[in-house]
C-alpha cells in the first residue's frame, strides 16, 4: 500500500497527535524493541502506522520518518537544522575520542569537510590505486590457499580484513597487512569498539557512568589502544612530510592529503582534528563496505543468472586482477548496479538518527528543538509503491533507469553525503573483480543452512556466512 507523502503545508500535528505503538508508563516502547533487530522493528511499525509516527524510549519521545522524500528534506537541512544525536558525541567524548567530520557540527564540520573531500576526491584516490590492487591480490592469494585446501572462508571476517587493510594502507600509508598476518591491533580493537558505541548510543540509561562492568573497562582499553595507533599513524605521516616537503603538493595517501590541507592558511583544522578523521575513517570504512560486499556475494550466489552476467563483465572488462587499472574498475557498470541493488535491499546504514537543533517542521508535524528523529532508510526502497517488484534482486533496474534513485540513499544525501562513496564503490568493484575473475563460488551459507539473519550492531550486518570456493581454471578465464 502506498503512503502519500504528507504535504509541506500549514503544520497541523504535534508529536502527541501521531500514531504509534502502545506505550507503557516509564518504559515507553522499550519493552517492544529488540536491540539486535531494532531497525526491523521500526520498519514493521512504519508499515502499520505510516511514514510519520512516534515511539518513546522511556520518557523520551522520538519522531520516526519512513518516507524517502521527508528523509531527503531532513538530510538537506543539515547541518543547520539537524545534527547527529548529541548522545553520540557524548559517548565518543567519554571514551576519549577525538573529533572527526562524522561527529563535527557547524563551522567545525565545514572546515573538516573541505579537508576530507580533498582526500577522497576521485583524482586523489587514483594516485593511491596501486596500493588498493596490492591488498586485493593478498586476499586472492589467501582465498586460493583456502580453496586448494577445501576449507571454508569466514566471509565477514575476511572482508573486514580486506577493508581495514585498504583504509589503513591506502588512506594512511600504513601497511597493516591483516590478510597475511591475521592480526592487527587496530582491527582487533575496532571489533570491540564498534558494537559498544552503537549499544551505548541507544541505551535508555547510561549505567557505565555509575558502575563499570568488565566489558566497559575492556572498551576503554580498546579505545586507548586505537588512539595510540592513530597517533602513531599521524606522527609517521608528519615525519615523512618533514623529510620530503614535496609531499604537501603531491601526497601519496589520504592522511598526507589531510595534513597538507590542514596546513593551508585559513583551513581552520587542527592536527587533533586530522587524527579524529583518521579514527572516523577507520570506524566508518571497515564495517560498512565489508558488510555490503558480504550481502552482495550472498545475493549473487542466490541468483545464478545475475552472477553469470557479473562474471562475464569482469572477464570481459577486467580479466587480470593482478594488472587492474582504475579505468577498468570504473567500466564495471553491471557490478556497480549489483552493488547499488544490494545496498537498496541490505543497507549497512539501515537507519540514521538525528536531533533537531531548532524548532522546525517535518511533513505536517511540528518538531520542537531537541527532538530525536529516527530515519528509516529501508522504507520506500523496498516498497512496491516506489520500486517495481521491490523484493526482487534486479540490478538491471539501475541500468534501465527503472528506479528513482532518490528512494535509496545508502550514502546519505544533501550537504553531508558520505565523502567516501567513490572509494567504497571502487573497493567493492575490486573485490568482485578478484572473486569472480579467479574463482567459482561453490557455496555461501549460514551455519544453520537458512537465510542469514540481519544483526544490528554499529551497522546492519549478516550473521556469519561461510563461503567455499573453487579456483577457476585458466582456460575458463579467457
Amino acid at each position: 500500500m502506498q503512503h502519500d507523502t504528507p504535504a509541506l503545508a500549514q503544520p497541523c500535528r504535534q508529536l502527541a497527535d501521531l500514531p504509534g505503538p502502545r506505550r507503557l508508563p516509564l518504559l515507553g516502547n522499550a519493552h517492544q524493541m529488540h536491540r539486535g533487530r531494532l531497525h526491523q522493528d521500526m520498519e514493521n511499525w512504519s508499515r502499520e502506522y505510516g511514514p510519520l509516527f512516534s515511539v518513546a524510549l522511556g520518557r523520551t519521545q522520538m519522531l520516526v520518518v519512513a518516507d524517502h522524500a521527508l528523509i531527503a528534506q531532513v538530510l538537506r537541512e543539515r547541518p543547520a537544522t539537524f545534527r547527529r544525536p548529541s548522545v553520540t558525541a557524548e559517548v565518543a567524548e567519554e571514551l576519549g575520542g577525538v573529533p572527526g567530520v562524522f561527529e563535527a557540527e557547524g563551522a567545525d564540520w565545514r572546515n573538516q569537510r573541505r579537508m576530507v573531500m580533498q582526500a577522497f576526491a576521485p583524482h586523489a584516490v587514483k594516485a593511491y590505486f596501486p596500493s588498493l590492487v596490492q591488498v586485493g591480490q593478498r586476499l586472492r592469494k589467501r582465498w586460493e590457499g583456502l580453496a586448494a585446501a577445501g576449507k571454508t572462508i569466514d566471509l565477514g571476517a575476511d572482508l573486514r580484513m580486506f577493508s581495514v587493510d585498504i583504509v589503513a594502507g591506502l588512506a594512511f600509508g600504513s601497511d597493516v597487512n591483516t590478510i597475511e598476518t591475521g592480526d592487527n591491533a587496530i582491527q582487533r580493537n575496532l571489533d570491540k569498539i564498534l558494537p559498544a558505541v552503537g549499544e551505548r548510543s541507544m541505551a535508555p540509561f547510561p549505567y557505565w557512568r555509575y558502575v563499570k562492568l568488565p566489558r566497559d573497562r575492556q572498551l576503554e582499553r580498546s579505545m586507548a589502544a586505537v588512539r595510540v595507533a592513530v597517533g602513531e599513524l599521524v606522527a609517521q605521516a608528519k615525519e615523512r612530510m618533514r623529510l620530503d616537503p614535496q609531499l604537501a603538493a603531491r601526497p601519496r595517501n589520504m592522511l598526507e592529503a589531510m595534513l597538507a590541507a590542514a596546513a593551508q592558511e585559513g583551513s581552520g583544522v587542527t592536527e587533533v582534528e586530522v587524527a579524529g578523521n583518521v579514527l572516523t575513517m577507520l570506524l566508518a570504512g571497515e564495517d560498512t563496505t565489508s558488510n555490503c560486499m558480504a550481502w552482495l556475494i550472498w545475493l549473487l550466489h542466490r541468483h545464478p543468472q545475475v552472477l553469470a552476467r557479473a562474471r562475464e563483465e569482469v572477464l570481459r572488462v577486467a580479466p587480470d586482477s593482478a594488472a587492474l587499472s582504475i579505468e577498468q574498475l570504473d567500466g564495471l557498470d553491471f557490478i556497480e548496479a549489483c552493488a547499488n541493488e544490494a545496498l537498496r535491499l541490505k543497507p549497512p546504514a539501515a537507519f540514521l538518527p538525528f536531533e533537531a537543533l531548532v524548532d522546525t517542521v517535518v511533513g505536517d508535524v511540528q518538531v520542537p528543538k531537541g527532538t530525536l528523529l529516527w530515519c528509516v532508510m529501508r522504507g520506500s526502497s523496498v516498497d512496491d509503491a516506489w520500486v517495481a517488484n521491490a523484493a526482487r534482486f534486479d540490478p538491471q533496474r539501475w541500468l534501465d533507469g527503472a528506479i528513482d534513485k532518490k528512494v535509496s540513499m545508502p550514502f546519505g544525501a544533501g550537504p553531508r553525503t558520505c565523502p567516501g562513496r567513490y572509494l567504497a564503490l571502487l573497493e567493492i568493484k575490486l573485490g568482485m573483480a578478484m572473486l569472480l575473475g579467479g574463482f567459482e563460488i561453490a557455496s555461501v551459507s549460514t551455519t544453520h543452512g537458512g537465510e542469514p539473519a540481519e544483526k544490528l550492531g554499529f551497522v546492519m550486518e549478516p550473521e556469519t556466512l561461510q563461503m567455499r570456493l573453487h579456483a577457476r581454471s585458466k582456460d575458463l578465464k579467457s
